[in-house]
């Protein structure tokens, strides 16, 4: 078939083309009838060598695009798709020059990349290192972003080690995605190496390398390594970018180092840096993860005072921290300004906010979010039905709960392992083992795996009911599935609980002290496990003695350890100790809690003890904790003590001292009206108080003036309090009358 002949259906082909180019095209292969019947075809019913031709010419006139386009047709369509030894013998067959081939097997690589083909492309690789032909960084390039994609690290430093081999040019660009996938696999180490190594090769880092470094070692919480980096990072002559300072706030305020965080943001603004919502978002996010929401709120105001534009995340970041704080008023303004500013609310703030509800044990409300959420679109997922499972559950409406969990699947929500969870401690609490357990064995048919939470409470609940025999079965299929108890964890410590009440306190230790054979040292937790047993059983003593062993040992106890102990001496009548316990406590720097303080009260109480109780009321006072003063003093009814003249003088000089003198006289009518008696002490603990007294306030001092010469008392006694009283006093405001009865007694 001549050439001509052959041209004319070429031309048909490609109308669009110059003929310069088609005749070309044209010489690529030998003029015959096979050959034009295949470009005659080549729409109807194309072959690799047409495509292949058609690439060829394609990257000869360098459009680049458009041989893409048609290799990425060989690579996804089955009857063109050939090995690369394949491609290469036909190229090779028909006098395609090297240069060219190697372009096309570049772009090959590329394609396969693309259509995540990664075996295949693998193939071009080294076929092309096989006959050396030069491999592309950019071709590699798009080899270690995809598998950065598909979070196969593995296979991403593999292949990055294959191209150091074969002297594939490094760029900063590859070496930083390898730095990023190292640190995603949690090999900083490693990453900080590769990038010391490449640059001694001339591979410099730059400041987004630095950047992922930083990341990594923030939350690795390496603060060293951090400094580090900053130390390094400023030797190479870079600065800290808003993107370095974003990171560095985020990080130490996860920490909880408010201090860092305030220098970093002044140094911000110092550096002329102008902050962005991402930043500002960070130190909302880590002001209201620390509980600090009056901070997270300021800071939010402060962002929007800039003229900044809070976003969805600045939101959610905020209502967390009012939601975590128990303010959900505050959270329900917050998700209303969203809506009106048409923020898309999602389903984690919803599921955020139904959680604090819950927590407040206001589940209703709960539900009329979910309303509201199902109805923006957002179905409820696992999570939102845990929440509200949870929150009955603490309510103790349990078949409400299980219902709940149980229409999971009918809505097509899949349970996890909390929802499971929460059912077998539901069923646990109704003592229905036998339903807990089919619950067990049907998370696992599903595979879904249990965690510590899921065998703790089947431990827990067969203690709770003095089945030991199964708790240690559970403890043994725990440890069987590999999921080996700690210190930390409940089953533990409820397994010392559960003999402890038996009063088999052989076995308690015998527990205590595995865990020790098990490599894991015995914690604050698992102490205080078995001091509470021991004083669950009112052996105090035991507990103390288990008490000297913790602290011996480098353990420090915490509020509920002491507490425990506390209650125990209360327990056994031994009000003395608990408060010697108290005082120890506080002198450690550990606070004591309201259930400390119930646990003493309670104890003062069934012993009768009223001078025992009026000393825990004049500790708070002299603590300057008024407020839980006046809450112990306010109880003392319900408990039936009766406050005497002591119990009110203690609470009258606290209200005195912190200037609170209302509050001061106030109660001390009420000591009148109950028909106590006030002494010398207690007139001179409202000194202070009446002290701060102005102007119309004065008759209110004189009554109590007249109480004590009625009483009888000295003015010995008084007489600094009542100079002090009238010191602070405008005399002009008196009539003489007053001037001269008050002169005439103090003569006296």
């Amino acid at each position: 078939m001549s050439t001509q002949k052959f041209y004319q259906p070429i031309k048909q082909r490609f109308p669009n083309r110059p003929i310069k180019e088609i005749a070309k095209l044209i010489s690529l292969f030998p003029p015959s009838h096979s050959t034009c019947s295949n470009f005659f075809n080549f729409k109807k019913n194309p072959n690799l060598e047409t495509h292949l031709a058609v690439v060829v010419d394609l990257l000869k006139s360098k459009e680049f695009a458009e041989a893409e386009n048609i290799l990425n047709a060989v690579v996804v369509t089955d009857g063109l798709r050939k090995p690369v030894s394949k491609i290469a013998s036909l190229l090779s067959e028909n006098y395609v020059k090297c240069k060219v081939i190697g372009k096309m097997f570049n772009m090959l690589f590329s394609v396969y990349v693309n259509n995540m083909r990664f075996s295949e492309a693998l193939q071009v690789f080294d076929y092309m290192k096989k006959w050396r032909f030069r491999i592309d960084d950019r071709a590699c390039m798009v080899y270690l972003l995809a598998m950065k994609r598909q979070r196969q690290y593995d296979s991403l430093f593999e292949f990055f080690h294959k191209m150091v081999k074969f002297n594939v040019k490094i760029t900063v660009y590859s070496m930083t995605v390898v730095v990023d996938g190292l640190c995603k696999m949690g090999e900083v180490c490693e990453a900080r190496k590769l990038v010391d190594e490449m640059a001694s090769t001339g591979v410099k880092q730059s400041d987004y390398t630095y950047n992922i470094l930083l990341q990594a070692y923030m939350k690795m919480q390496d603060f060293v390594a951090v400094k580090e980096i900053l130390r390094k990072m400023e030797k190479d002559g870079f600065d800290l970018n808003l993107t370095s300072y974003t990171l560095l706030i985020k990080g130490y305020s996860t920490f909880g180092d408010l201090v860092e965080v305030e220098r970093l943001f002044k140094e911000i603004e110092e550096k002329g840096i102008e902050p962005n919502v991402h930043l500002f978002t960070s130190m909302i996010s880590g002001y209201s993860k620390l509980g600090n929401v009056m901070k997270a709120f300021s800071t939010f105001v402060e962002m929007v005072e800039r003229g900044l534009i809070p976003d969805g995340h600045t939101y959610g970041a905020l209502i967390n921290g009012f939601c975590k704080a128990g303010l959900m008023q505050g959270a329900e303004v917050l998700l209303n300004e969203m809506q009106g500013k048409g923020i898309s609310v999602d389903r984690v703030i919803f599921n955020t906010m139904m959680d604090g509800y819950c927590k407040q044990g206001n589940v209703d409300e709960a539900l009329r979010l979910q309303t509201i959420m199902e109805g923006e679109g957002h179905q409820p997922d696992a999570n939102a039905y845990n929440i509200i499972a949870t929150g009955l559950r603490k309510l103790e409406l349990y078949d409400e709960a299980k219902s709940l969990l149980l229409s999971m699947v009918d809505r097509g929500v899949a349970p996890d392992t909390i929802s499971y969870t929460t059912l077998i401690d539901i069923y646990c609490k109704q003592g229905n083992f036998v339903e807990a357990k089919r619950a067990l064995i049907e998370m696992e048919t599903k595979g879904i795996k249990p965690n510590t939470a899921t065998y703790t409470t089947l431990v827990d609940g067969y203690c709770k009911l003095g089945k030991i025999v199964d708790a240690k079965r559970i403890l043994r299929v725990m440890e069987t599935a590999g999921v080996k108890p700690n210190t930390t964890t409940n089953s533990v410590c409820a397994l010392i609980d559960g003999y402890c009440k038996q009063g088999n306190f052989i076995e308690a230790k015998t527990v205590f002290s595995e865990i020790g054979t098990k490599g894991v040292k015995p914690n604050t937790v698992t102490y205080t496990a078995l001091i509470d047993g021991y004083c669950k059983v009112r052996n105090p003593a035991k507990a103390e003695k288990v008490l000297v062993e913790m602290e011996t040992k480098g353990v420090k106890p915490t509020t509920v350890t002491y507490t425990a102990l506390i209650d125990g001496c209360c327990k056994v009548g031994n009000i003395a100790k608990a408060i010697k316990v108290l005082i120890e406590m506080e002198t450690k720097g550990v606070k004591p809690n309201t259930v400390t303080y119930t646990a003493l009260i309670d104890g003062c109480c069934k012993v009768g003890n009223i001078a025992k109780y009026t000393s825990l009321v004049h500790r708070e006072c002299k603590s300057g904790k008024v407020d839980d003063a006046l809450k112990l003093f306010n109880e003392m009814p319900t408990k039936g003590l009766v406050p005497n003249v002591v119990t009110y003088t203690a609470v009258i000089s606290g209200l005195s001292k912190e200037g609170r003198s209302g509050e001061a006289l106030r109660l001390y009518n009420q000591m009148i009206e109950a028909g106590v008696i006030p002494d010398a002490a207690a007139y001179s603990a409202l000194r202070i108080g009446l002290g701060d007294l102005r102007n119309d306030d004065f008759w209110p001092i004189k009554r109590v003036y007249n109480q004590m010469i009625e009483a009888g008392l000295t003015l010995g006694v008084t007489y600094p309090a009542l100079v002090d009283i009238l010191s602070y006093y405008d005399l002009r405001r008196l009539e003489l009358d007053d001037i001269c009865e008050y002169s005439d007694d103090i003569r006296i």
